[in-house]
């Protein structure tokens, strides 16, 4: 158990750190004048919409616009304890894991099902937030697990065995 627990949070702060430099680099500039953010940053952004052909954040729907606001708001602060819990072993990791994956499930099931019931969504820009919600699964997943074997738990499980 240890070591699948060990890879799922290897896995999970993978990708909590991409939502940690994603979430205020690239996903604000849907919601924050573009005066903020540098040229480079902002040539990201229009080189993804166009590759992935994400109508989302080239036509903004206030849906849309509303989910990104709670991604930085709520999800992303979440994602930075999560990276904190991760590295220093924190009892209150479940907790936040299972926070955030709740809550990034409920956003991309709003996502999925405008990107589905439209029919404008390519299968690549699908994969693209089909992918978030099976991390948020995960995540979620994870917030049910134990944080790790302590040595008080091995006593209680040796004691439980003899």
């Amino acid at each position: 158990m240890g070591c699948c627990l060990k890879l799922i949070d290897a896995i999970l702060f993978l990708y909590f750190v991409l939502i940690a430099m994603v979430a205020p680099l690239v996903d604000a500039q849907t919601c924050l004048p573009s005066k903020y953010f540098p040229e480079a940053l902002l040539k990201f952004r229009t080189w993804y919409s166009h590759e992935y052909q994400d109508y989302l954040i080239m036509e903004k729907p206030l849906f849309f616009v509303g989910l990104v606001w709670l991604e930085l708001i709520f999800q992303w602060p979440i994602a930075l304890m999560n990276i904190y819990g991760i590295l220093a072993s924190k009892s209150w990791f479940n907790t936040t894991c299972l926070i955030f994956g709740v809550s990034v499930f409920a956003s991309m099931a709003a996502v999925l099902g405008e990107l589905m019931g439209s029919g404008r969504a390519s299968e690549k820009l699908v994969m693209v937030y089909f992918s978030c919600m099976v991390f948020s699964v995960i995540a979620t997943l994870r917030g049910f697990m134990p944080t790790t074997c302590s040595s008080s738990s091995k006593r209680i499980l040796r004691k439980k065995r003899a």
